[in-house]
């Protein structure tokens, strides 16, 4: 049988993968069997949920942050270094005017 301790290092890997009913379940069942207070299991459920929103926001940056990396490693144009029609458009304009004059 799981500790306590042992249940919430497990949970708090996963914890991002939970929802909030899933949380409550887990920590209701706790309560049952007597391995935290009634008062302790709402500030445990937010504090698990609070959690999990950083880890996901923490992982979503390391993805972020390892595909900018790959994209600059293989030279790939991003949105933002690509010229807009309307661009070209006026670079056209100005070379025809200079053109012309």
């Amino acid at each position: 049988m799981l500790s306590l301790l042992e249940k919430s290092i497990y949970l708090g890997f996963g914890i991002f993968s939970y929802s909030r009913e899933k949380i409550e379940k887990i920590v209701e069942e706790l309560v049952e069997k007597g391995e935290i207070t009634k008062k302790d299991a709402q500030k445990m459920v937010s504090d698990m949920v609070k959690k999990g929103q950083e880890q996901k926001e923490e992982l979503g940056k390391i993805i972020r942050d390892e595909i900018t990396k790959s994209i600059d490693y293989m030279n790939i144009a991003r949105k933002q270094d690509l010229v807009t029609k309307e661009e070209i458009r006026d670079i056209v304009r100005e070379e025809l005017n200079k053109a012309l004059k």
